[in-house]
């Protein structure tokens, strides 16, 4: 199925333990760039979490966010530095004696001094946590890949119309291409018969040089490359995925034939339609840059 490049997913996990929140959003880039912002504690996942993440994705700048609260005191304990309240207590004392003061120190003072208390955390169990991690990144991953097909349908069915319609612009070219060739002869002719006024000229000579025109102009090749083409991203919109960098290099090439078929035209009308077909492949390409 083909798959936009843009997309959100959410997921979260609440426990009585621990609370963990994924979010994934992600726009259009060229190449897969993974943007992984989550708590320092979680640091030793990130490898894995990169990983799995481009099993769901090839393509797209993807920002992920995830957030971990825990619930419990079991991870943290406080921890007492008998040794720095000693020394502080000790220059404390100093301090007193020295500058003849009262030495008002009390615990509760002392035990805000900088280090004497401090929160301590226990380590984590990595395996516990990664098997709770997984599945809620999991989840939003699938969330976030159910909203890139959704968008993917409605890019898929819109670049199908689109190619109708560009189809039905090289159909144009081709219908007016005969005209064209007869529409020269004619102009030859009374060109040649109007500077000769009498004299009669062999309709070999005029056919030669109405051949010569034709084959100047011809535009068969680039229709045929052309239709190719068309059919060619018809079929790829319908069967395949991950398929952005084969169908914008295939609207790369379709725009060098219209710049072929605009390039040979002398004739208003086939190039006002090499113009609209270098429009609607424009449309065509754009549109493309938002498929993975």
């Amino acid at each position: 199925m083909i798959k936009s490049m843009t997309g959100f997913g959410r997921a979260e996990s609440v426990t009585e333990a621990r609370k963990i929140t994924v979010e994934i959003k992600s726009v259009n880039h060229r190449y897969l760039d993974l943007s992984i912002k989550m708590p320092r504690k979680f640091n030793f996942f990130e490898v894995a979490v990169r990983n799995l993440m481009k099993t769901y994705m090839q393509r797209g700048k993807v920002d992920v966010f995830i957030s971990y609260e825990d619930y419990t005191l079991s991870n943290a304990a406080v921890k007492y530095n008998k040794e720095l309240a000693q020394e502080y207590l000790t220059y404390l004392n100093q301090m007193a004696e020295e500058f003849g003061i009262e030495n008002d120190i009390r615990v509760s003072t002392l035990s805000r001094y900088p280090e004497v208390l401090s929160m301590e955390e226990h380590s984590m169990d990595e395996d516990e946590i990664w098997s709770e991690l997984e599945v809620v990144i999991r989840e939003a991953c699938d969330k976030f890949v159910s909203t890139r097909e959704r968008e993917g349908e409605h890019l898929k069915n819109d670049l199908i119309q689109k190619l109708t319609a560009l189809n039905e612009k090289v159909s144009q070219v081709e219908e007016a291409s005969p005209a064209v060739v007869e529409a020269y002869r004619q102009k030859l002719e009374t060109k040649v018969h109007e500077l000769l006024e009498d004299v009669q000229i062999e309709e070999s000579r005029i056919a030669a040089e109405v051949i010569m025109f034709s084959d100047k102009i011809c535009n068969d090749e680039e229709t045929v490359r052309l239709h190719s083409h068309i059919k060619g991203m018809e079929k790829m919109l319908l069967e395949n995925e991950g398929i952005g960098r084969k169908l914008d290099f295939m609207a790369q090439e379709m725009n060098r034939e219209a710049n072929t078929i605009l390039s040979k035209s002398n004739d208003l009308t086939v190039s006002n339609i090499a113009i609209d077909l270098k429009t609607e492949i424009e449309k065509i390409r754009e549109q493309i840059q938002n498929i993975e």
